[in-house]
């Protein structure tokens, strides 16, 4: 039964002066409703052109990618984005920024400015909504552009190494911020990383992709109930489950493997 994202035997080849790069090949899987998924693999790997297909910004060299059962052919105002760069406008506000997809959409913005500073109050800037870019922290503007991605309320959230650029500390405390919001407001999620531990602790499953050409080798699904806390990370289930995607990409001798993070 094909879940709400499917992928069906997606390949991504691009054209180069030098030949063809085969970047993904053959990947399948399907993330349910509601359902966050992590996507583990190394540098390189062909993660990010993966989730820039589902989110209609890649085409598709071969294979199928639908959502809500029709075929992606394009972007979608359904699909919520985050990069790894906040790729926040330095000359608006924290709330104009939150509000540029309204605008780009061609959205009354009226209807949609409370749930901005809904999602402001949600993450915790409070009193920031006045702000420009340059007045925040690096985990500040990753925040809003959490917000920008949910502002038009998405059904899908597809985030790509959002916090990879944060110090470790401000990074626990963005996926403490994200696990809250993911509670909150419960979209179905695919999130692009390099840390095992940082996808085990977030994710309901976990997909294990090979070096380019890239194909999905595994598909771990992550026990522990919601809402979690840091403290699971401590426990010996977690380690285990850790322990074992760390053994699995070994195993697959990934080139670039001993990128991913413990």
């Amino acid at each position: 039964m094909a879940g709400f994202i499917d992928v069906q035997n997606v390949r991504k080849v691009y054209t180069t002066g030098g030949g063809d790069i085969e970047a993904v090949s053959g990947a399948s899987f399907s993330v349910e409703e509601g359902e966050f998924v992590a996507i583990l693999g190394p540098s390189g790997c062909g993660k990010s052109t993966l989730l820039m297909m589902a989110a209609g910004l890649e085409s598709i060299s071969s294979g199928q990618i639908d959502i809500a059962s029709t075929p992606m052919k394009g972007p979608r105002t359904s699909v919520g984005i985050m990069f790894q760069d906040n790729t926040l406008l330095p000359w608006k506000t924290v709330l104009e920024n939150i509000l540029f997809p309204v605008r780009i959409q061609r959205r009354p913005i009226e209807e949609y400015r409370q749930r901005a500073m809904d999602l402001i109050e949600t993450v915790g800037l409070r009193g920031f909504a006045d702000k420009k870019p340059h007045q925040l922290s690096g985990g500040m503007k990753q925040r809003v552009s959490i917000c920008r991605a949910l502002v038009t309320d998405p059904d899908i959230l597809l985030m790509d190494e959002p916090f990879s650029a944060l110090d470790a500390m401000t990074r626990d405390e963005m996926n403490d911020a994200l696990l809250s919001i993911w509670d909150r407001y419960r979209k179905t999620a695919l999130f692009v990383t390099h840390s095992i531990r940082e996808a085990v602790y977030l994710s309901d499953r976990v997909l294990v992709m090979t070096r380019r050409p890239a194909t999905v080798v595994a598909d771990i699904k992550i026990p522990f109930p919601r809402p979690r806390s840091r403290t699971i990370g401590e426990t010996p289930e977690f380690n285990e489950i850790c322990a074992r995607l760390r053994g699995m990409i070994d195993r697959e001798r990934l080139p670039g493997s001993a990128e991913l993070a413990a």
